[in-house]
């Protein structure tokens, strides 16, 4: 992304940007970008600009543009960002729940959370929160162990 803003700042926004710029207590992320402001005000390359400003080439380009577009207070907040991954669907939750609380395929005696995230098609980390989050511990239930042995009732 090349140069395509030409930063012009007002006799206002430079002084408002030099009390940002003096000010101690201030975030060093709003100093940062004052002083881009600033240094582009003189007509600095963006190579110069990055190298007094501290910061790198691509990082000078979008506070130029967010500036010539919304001014100075648009130096002082950041963006709102999406949020993470939603959570995973009721029915998979809900899946997850009953599969943990019925028997085990094959000849085990419990869900292991590997076997029950492959089951159900999600990872071993979300099993675990989903379990973390219903309280449920399979993995300390003690339970009566299975005999396959066919004259178990004799014995």
């Amino acid at each position: 992304m090349a140069q395509t803003v030409c930063v012009i700042p007002s006799a206002a926004d430079l002084t408002r940007l030099s009390a940002i710029v003096a000010d101690r207590g201030r975030p060093l992320k709003h100093i940062q970008r004052a002083r881009i402001i600033l240094l582009s005000a003189k007509r600095l390359s963006v190579l110069d600009v990055a190298q007094q400003a501290g910061v790198s080439r691509p990082a000078v380009w979008p506070w130029q543009q967010r500036y010539a577009e919304e001014g100075v207070e648009s130096l002082l907040r950041d963006k709102t960002r999406p949020p993470g991954k939603p959570p995973h669907a009721t029915d998979t939750v809900a899946e997850v729940l009953a599969l943990t609380c019925s028997e085990p395929p094959g000849e085990v005696t419990q869900w292991t959370g590997r076997a029950l995230a492959q089951t159900v098609g999600i990872s071993l980390r979300s099993v675990q929160r989903i379990w973390d989050a219903h309280r449920l511990q399979p993995h300390r239930v003690r339970s009566f162990k299975r005999s396959n042995d066919p004259a178990f009732a004799e014995k």
